[in-house]
């Protein structure tokens, strides 16, 4: 079991990645998360050829079963997760008078819902440790 966990819910090729790859620097075990763990390998790669350690997990944070799964799994497999950062965010432009119910309910579900459910979730783990940081970027 590794002895610092941080887990980067949304880990991209831009800010995630870069969370990801700092807390992997610092001597964490960075669990990189996004909907494709495809679409991480070289992240993983990236941060483990620079001496780092990471896991990749395919997990839509929109759905409760699967955030609830991601934890329990890092828990278990990994360790204690130290560090939660949610950075699930989308480039989604609209006029007022042009969006819908439908695209406004996916954004909500991306960056509220999703974030309710991250750090609920990391919670359950941390408070009764008495440590743990939850971000929100």
């Amino acid at each position: 079991m590794a002895d610092k966990v941080a887990l980067v819910i949304g880990a991209g090729e831009s800010t995630g990645g870069a969370i990801a790859r700092r807390f992997a620097r610092e001597g964490y075990v960075a669990c990189v998360t996004r909907r494709s763990a495809d679409k991480l390998a070289p992240l993983v790669e990236q941060i483990e050829r620079a001496g780092g350690k990471a896991r990749a997990y395919g997990s839509d944070a929109r759905k409760e079963e699967q955030v609830v799964e991601l934890v329990q799994s890092i828990e278990r497999d990994v360790g204690p997760i130290e560090v939660c950062v949610f950075n699930v965010g989308g480039n989604v432009r609209f006029p007022i008078r042009e969006l819908t119910a439908r695209v406004y309910t996916k954004v909500w579900e991306m960056a509220a819902l999703a974030g309710f459910l991250a750090g609920r979730e990391a919670a359950k783990v941390m408070v009764p440790r008495g440590r743990g940081t939850i971000l929100f970027t």
